[in-house]
């Protein structure tokens, strides 16, 4: 339980960095893509549950964080962009 928790932090944060190459207008800096990640990585196996998209093994972790870090970036600098 507790190095399957660890394990999905890591996809996150790897997830996030990678986020960062996609967004290229995200205002935070790494360690903000990396924590953006984490949370997208949540956000993301969330969301693909909801339309009944589940991807197995690392790689399909990696591609659900990916797909959700790259939606709160893209939250986040919207946010940051209307004020």
């Amino acid at each position: 339980m507790l190095l399957s928790l660890i394990i999905s932090i890591l996809t996150g944060a790897l997830a996030g960095w990678l986020a960062g190459f996609f967004i290229n207008k995200s205002q935070g800096g790494f360690w903000w893509n990396v924590l953006w990640g984490i949370l997208g990585g949540f956000v993301g196996g969330w969301l693909l549950g909801q339309f009944g998209f589940h991807f197995d093994g690392w790689i399909g972790s990696l591609v659900t964080a990916l797909i959700g870090a790259i939606i709160v970036i893209a939250i986040v600098n919207l946010i940051k962009k209307h004020r």
